[in-house]
């Protein structure tokens, strides 16, 4: 049984005073049915202070405690618009990458890749709410929800997977099993085939 930490979205409702955790539940749907267990990881976390610099931060406390063996970095929410996720993500990131365990980002969460690597990204018109042919390492038919893109290949990335229009559409780590994909294979009616091995593969039994 392998558990999987997965980064949430934050929904503010300002007449509730409120700020919640989101996560899609197709999502979820997707890691158990290739027999992976989800486990959401809060964003109050990265809220918690600590009195002594020496201690460890409370998101890699929490990963440690749950013994989480792999990483999602889900969708939504741009980068810059939910401090608390964006400084969750980037710890989840550091962890992953200290301790070698595979990790996926999707749509947002690959461009919290790139971000996390040095890279800008670039405002992209055509990707939202369409479909896509990839080429590359990747030649596959996949939905798009996406305004924003790489503005070029991360550092220790190589580039798997472009779309018509030739903007990077997956990358793969070059030492890390890590990938980033940009369409949402939980939003498929049925989830796809290529997606469900590539994540297996990824994952590992």
């Amino acid at each position: 049984m392998k558990l999987v930490a997965m980064s949430q979205g934050v929904t503010v409702y300002p007449d509730r005073n409120e700020r919640r955790d989101t996560l899609d539940q197709r999502l979820s749907a997707l890691l158990s049915s290739t027999g992976y267990v989800p486990v959401p990881v809060p964003n109050s976390l990265i809220l918690a202070t600590t009195v002594h610099s020496s201690v460890m931060d409370p998101v890699t406390a929490w990963m440690i405690k749950v013994n989480a063996r792999a990483v999602v970095l889900s969708g939504g929410n741009d980068i810059g618009t939910c401090q608390e996720r964006d400084l969750t993500e980037r710890r989840l990131l550091d962890y992953a990458k200290t301790n070698e365990l595979p990790a996926l980002g999707i749509c947002r969460g690959m461009q919290m890749m790139a971000v996390w690597s040095g890279i800008k990204l670039n405002p992209v018109t055509g990707h939202v709410r369409t479909r896509h042919c990839l080429r590359g390492e990747v030649s596959s038919d996949v939905n798009s929800f996406h305004n924003l893109a790489l503005s070029d290949c991360p550092p220790n990335f190589v580039v798997i997977a472009r779309s018509e229009d030739g903007s990077i559409e997956a990358i793969r780590h070059t030492s890390l099993p890590w990938e980033g994909w940009m369409w949402h294979p939980e939003r498929e009616e049925t989830f796809a085939e290529h997606d469900v091995r590539r994540l297996k593969m990824l994952f590992g039994e």
